[in-house]
């Protein structure tokens, strides 16, 4: 009679664990949907010598330097398999990379792209859940496409860039 017991205890359990199934039949459907992770930006304060590490010591294959005057930025990129690195050094005095070296002088991590497959959606519903853009509009970011970048207090401090996919 005590295994009976115990199975009658446990029974509930199982139930709600079943139940909990559904949870997620309940979200709501976004207009928009997260695609891949594009990139993983990082900042370094000597372009050169990240672009060696990557190329002459880990073997990657590395872009060539752009500079994106309208973000602020000389960009390289790094690939890899399933994904890239976006090295980023400072263009200009009023470049965010300049004022994220000064808190960060080795360099760091500085943001994630994440691709979206409706940029212009999302951003209407992201502010609907005061979810804090940076801009009011896209910008044209370092693969020719519409971004955007969501505030890190409202990502779990992390900075999000959304990309067109």
């Amino acid at each position: 009679s005590g295994l009976l017991i115990r199975l009658q205890t446990s029974a509930p359990t199982i139930r709600t664990l079943s139940s909990s199934n559904s949870f997620s039949q309940n979200i709501p459907s976004c207009l928009w949907k997260l695609g891949r992770l594009n990139h993983i930006a990082i900042a370094v304060p000597d372009l050169e010598k990240a672009q060696s590490l990557y190329k002459d010591v880990l073997g990657a294959q590395v872009s060539e330097t752009v500079a994106l005057p309208e973000h602020g930025v000389y960009t390289v990129f790094v690939e890899l398999g399933n994904t890239k690195l976006e090295l980023l050094h400072p263009l200009g005095e009023k470049s965010p990379i300049a004022s994220f070296l000064q808190k960060n002088k080795t360099g760091g991590m500085h943001h994630i792209c994440i691709e979206v497959d409706d940029i212009k959606a999302a951003m209407e519903e992201l502010k609907k859940k005061k979810i804090r853009i940076l801009s009011e509009e896209p910008k044209i970011g370092a693969h020719g496409k519409p971004v955007i970048f969501l505030h890190p207090k409202d990502c779990q401090g992390v900075l999000v860039e959304l990309e067109q996919a």
